[in-house]
């Protein structure tokens, strides 16, 4: 009877296992991921998955938005140097060249380290799990939120607040979060 019983909780952990995502097979080579949400037996689990065909753009394919591309190079420049950057959100009309100022950066200084981790907009109360997730790698990571915007009492928003404003933990010092948005006020005015 014992024996049997073993057997059976071995197999339906064996299950359990097979329909969890595996945290340990994050391939770390990958210069872009997306953070997704699994479900597996009624839970959330979060998981970094690389992104295996990245869209590349060269900072010098765009054209028309030279101040912007300065800044924002220069900011990813200090990051990626280990020396104080901002953390940055970029507004303006679609396709102004927001999303592709990001992948511009991906494409100059991926070889000094720099990732992007692509975090949805509903996803943005992982913020502490994707940190953690990423705290002690010797790389250096873009959050990146596109085409960000929020109804009033959106936990994400909060999150992100948190995020940006700093709690009692120390925040990383490889990540920084750059966020775009269509929308000239992140939240509903009255």
């Amino acid at each position: 009877m014992q024996a049997s019983l073993q057997q059976r909780l071995n197999a339906i952990l064996d299950l359990i296992e097979r329909a969890l995502p595996n945290a340990e097979a994050t391939d770390w080579s990958a210069l872009a991921f997306r953070w997704r949400r699994h479900q597996a037996f009624g839970l959330s689990l979060g998981v970094l998955e690389a992104v295996q065909r990245i869209a590349h753009i060269e900072p010098d394919d765009l054209q028309h938005i030279d101040a912007q591309k300065q800044s924002l190079l220069a900011n990813t420049e200090q990051f990626v140097r280990g020396l104080p950057a901002n953390n940055v959100l970029m507004t303006g009309a679609r396709g102004t060249g927001k999303s592709s100022l990001v992948r511009a950066c991906l494409a100059r200084f991926s070889a000094q380290g720099l990732r992007v981790i692509e975090v949805d907009k509903n996803d943005l109360t992982d913020l502490p799990e994707i940190t953690r997730c990423v705290a002690d790698r010797p790389e250096r990571f873009v959050l990146f939120c596109d085409d960000l915007s929020f109804e009033e009492g959106e936990a994400s928003y909060k999150a992100l607040k948190a995020a940006l404003d700093g709690s009692v933990a120390a925040p990383a010092s490889n990540v920084l979060i750059y966020a775009t948005s269509n929308r000239r006020h992140l939240m509903p005015e009255f």
